[in-house]
């Protein structure tokens, strides 16, 4: 049997009566609560954001020498690596 979750944290929203109906009739021809409705479909609102922000996608070529770079690393920091390294820090002091 799934482990219950302690639900502890609240978020309120306002709303026009409209929405509020029309939150109500599609909770309702999905079988939910307007609760259970409106967390469920934000989530999936949610993830489908974080997805698009949080992946990185790559043409066959980038892939291929990104491949590459972790198999067969350089011996040694390349110039541009040196560089990109120098202004990472600079700016994450600025952070």
């Amino acid at each position: 049997m799934p482990k219950a979750v302690k639900k502890s944290d609240r978020l309120s929203l306002r709303l026009g009566r409209d929405e509020k109906r029309r939150l109500e009739r599609a909770a309702g021809y999905s079988g939910r609560s307007i609760t259970d409705f409106v967390l469920e479909s934000a989530l999936q609102r949610a993830g489908d954001i974080m997805t698009t922000h949080e992946t990185i996608t790559l043409d066959p070529d980038d892939w291929n020498r990104l491949v590459e770079a972790l198999v067969s690393p350089p011996p040694s920091p390349t110039a541009s690596l040196l560089k990109a390294r120098a202004n990472h820090r600079l700016w994450t002091k600025g952070a």
